[in-house]
């Protein structure tokens, strides 16, 4: 089996390697081809990556290459984790936002169009490569913004499925806490890729017993101290809101803080300098403990079993993936792409029925799913006026001047990927 990772060089690579060698039973890798455009930074880790799996004992091959479609020739799978504008166009996302009083993120508000509208462009572009040179391969797509990038391979006919860590990462917690192991407990993950709530945490599977209940409880602080939420919004809600929805919740405070500490974009880049020196140590052979400060926790085990179901090898799995509503959320278009629990095997996912969600949650779903049709419609197509209107509809926005200005600055900052700009 031939997997390929566009974006090899990325620091989360060596995640996603000793993924791949702790559970080679799970997907028998035969070749793992590692692709960027950054030569040196490739070097360093595919070096560490041939290292890791050496020390696991995994048979299969590591390969690196800067030729896109050298790399993707005859892969199964072609997982997609790239940064279009790399760590700088990440500062800018987090910083151009706050000068309009509105938050500064890379995936959520004014700074996830932006990303959006660089990276949708690209990714198309790649997976037209892969349809011509893999006609079979499935593409998983771990490029945020997650929502937006699954919904423009599907439209574009591609076998894609999104992928994110947010579910998995809760579900680890939530074992944890609740003192079990995490294959015990299914989560009833509803809405958009990085607008999700947990509307049940059950034991054993879909229809197993609900622990949410007794998770709040007794950890409802310690659930609300990793969301960064009071206790009081998880016991009123009734439900575990993904820590995205604090830029929601409690935007204006999330904007304050953002104004008074180095952004994220920042303490990235300064550890992505940390970890490319680790990676540098040939005596280094496993992901070093830094590398658990970067982002992406359990990234490579989601991958890895999604890979392991979409290929055959893993067998039908029910696991949470991005891809078309086809029904689930009656309030959506088929189209949309939502962020369910879902059966997956050699076919694609299925979604999982989900119950009726409270008009609280469904209408935040319905007013961010129109606007990632918008911000979709500005990547495809281009022009300000586009672009406005993604701005305008956005909750988070809203605002006539508000958009004015942030398209202003949108446009000013990220000239150089836009040809159309």
């Amino acid at each position: 089996m031939k997997l390929a990772v566009v974006g090899g060089g990325s620091t989360y690579t060596p995640e996603l390697i000793d993924g791949f060698a702790r559970l080679r039973d799970t997907l028998p890798v035969s070749e793992l081809v590692l692709i960027d455009p950054a030569t040196e930074r490739l070097e360093l880790i595919g070096g560490l990556a041939r290292r890791i799996f050496a020390r696991q004992g995994h048979p299969g091959r590591v390969t690196t290459t800067t030729d896109l479609d050298a790399g993707i020739e005859g892969a199964d799978a072609v997982l997609l984790q790239l940064r279009v504008g790399g760590q700088a166009a990440r500062l800018q996302d987090e910083t151009w936002p706050l000068e309009c009083g509105c938050v500064g993120q890379e995936t959520t508000g004014a700074g996830g169009l932006a990303k959006a509208l660089r990276t949708v462009p690209v990714v198309l572009d790649i997976a037209e490569r892969v349809r011509r040179t893999s006609p079979d391969a499935w593409i998983i797509d771990f490029t945020n913004p997650v929502g937006i990038v699954t919904r423009a391979l599907l439209r574009a006919g591609h076998k894609a499925v999104g992928l994110c860590n947010v579910a998995i990462g809760l579900q680890r917690k939530f074992a944890a806490l609740l003192d079990l192991a995490p294959a015990d407990i299914h989560l009833n993950h509803v809405g958009l890729n990085h607008l999700t709530w947990e509307l049940g945490v059950r034991r054993g599977g879909p229809d197993g017993e609900d622990l949410l209940g007794t998770l709040l409880a007794t950890h409802g602080e310690a659930v609300a101290g990793d969301l960064r939420l009071p206790r009081a919004v998880l016991d009123r809600l009734g439900v575990v809101p993904s820590y995205y929805l604090r830029y929601f919740y409690a935007h204006d405070e999330v904007v304050r803080e953002l104004g008074t500490k180095p952004s994220r974009a920042a303490e990235v880049a300064a550890m992505e300098r940390e970890l490319l020196a680790l990676y540098g140590d040939p005596a280094l052979d496993e992901k070093p403990a830094l590398l658990a400060k970067r982002g992406g926790a359990f990234y490579s085990e989601a991958a890895v079993d999604l890979a392991a179901s979409l290929l055959g090898d893993g067998g039908p799995a029910v696991q949470v993936v991005n891809t078309y509503n086809n029904g689930t959320l009656p309030f959506l278009p088929d189209d949309a792409v939502i962020e369910v629990q879902a059966r997956v095997d050699g076919s694609g996912p299925v979604p999982l029925a989900v119950p009726r969600l409270d008009p609280l949650f469904s209408g935040l779903i319905a007013h961010v799913s129109a606007y990632e049709d918008l911000a979709l419609d500005a990547a495809l197509r281009g022009g300000r006026e586009r672009v406005f209107k993604a701005l305008l509809a956005h909750p988070l926005i809203g605002q006539f001047d508000l958009a004015e200005g942030l398209t202003d600055r949108l446009l000013a900052h990220n000239k150089e990927h836009l040809p159309w700009a």
